[in-house]
């Protein structure tokens, strides 16, 4: 898959033009054939459930809820994004814990718009090689930035020092991080929730997927949403995205006024209303809950 992975497929209905590198469990590897079977078992109580629920923006994807709605015979709801209203994690008192706290006061100190956060999410992990390009690259950028880096913050505190404008912790509340005005930009690994977040919070992305569904989301994004850059354009797995071209990379997209972000952070703004036009009062997934919740009361 690897030599084919920049081949666009065209033909699926209800889904844009794809590189093949962005499709799930895209190689041969004996892990993906494990979780495709895992998958396709999931796929089989479709035929036996009532109905299908999807924590799916349906304005955002509505061809491909369309197609599948089509298809299936069985009601569809998208309820989507289903994370808490910003407004209740922005009026909740800070975190007692006072590790937790301290990122929040740190956030509060930065200028508007000014942090890159950083998350490469919990299951699967970029290679240390490239982790520390990363550490390396945001160094040497003078770009401010919140590094949530789990089992690596240690290591990466020692390799960064103190002579850089970030913040390295190994756990914040991502909802919170994600709705403060200090942020300015989201790297992330693509994951399904922290893309939900993201979009509701109205902050753009520079995308490094990983595995599985990520890639897709990463091409959703960049390609179809257009909220986002990708971190790596080479399709090849093993390839590594190095500390000069990091470094270039985050300096344009951290830049408010630049060409590169201008209408990313514009298109990011008008996602943020649609999804949260759609939990609203007659919105898609207000509309969608509402009715799940009749057929049921209705058994």
């Amino acid at each position: 898959m690897t030599e084919n992975g920049d081949k666009r497929v065209c033909y699926i209905p209800g889904i844009s033009s794809t590189r093949l590198a962005d499709f799930a469990l895209n190689d041969d590897s004996n892990r993906s054939k494990q979780m495709m079977q895992y998958f396709l078992k999931g796929f089989e109580w479709i035929h036996k459930a009532q109905y299908l629920l999807f924590s799916s923006i349906y304005e955002l994807e509505s061809q491909a809820i369309d197609v599948l709605k089509s298809k299936l015979p069985l009601p569809i709801y998208t309820i989507g994004p289903t994370i808490p209203k910003f407004s209740l994690i922005k009026n909740d008192p800070k975190p007692s814990n006072t590790n937790h706290s301290y990122y929040i006061e740190w956030l509060d100190s930065q200028p508007i718009g000014s942090v890159l956060y950083i998350a490469q999410g919990s299951f699967f992990s970029v290679s240390s090689a490239q982790i520390d390009e990363i550490a390396a690259a945001l160094c040497a950028s003078n770009v401010r930035f919140l590094w949530i880096a789990r089992s690596e913050a240690s290591r990466l505190k020692e390799i960064c020092g103190a002579h850089h404008m970030g913040l390295i912790m190994e756990w914040c509340d991502q909802l919170r991080v994600l709705s403060h005005p200090s942020i300015g930009g989201f790297w992330s690994h693509c994951g399904w929730n922290s893309t939900k977040e993201s979009l509701v919070a109205g902050v753009p992305f520079l995308t490094l997927p990983i595995y599985i569904d990520q890639p897709f989301n990463s091409k959703m994004m960049v390609e179809d949403w257009k909220v986002g850059c990708r971190v790596k354009e080479d399709v090849k797995r093993d390839t590594l995205v190095k500390k000069d071209k990091i470094v270039k990379l985050v300096h344009e997209f951290m830049d408010l006024d630049g060409e590169l972000t201008r209408d990313i952070r514009e298109r990011s703004k008008k996602l943020q209303k649609i999804c949260l036009n759609s939990i609203a009062n007659g919105g898609s997934a207000h509309t969608d809950f509402n009715a799940f919740i009749s057929d049921v009361m209705h058994l």
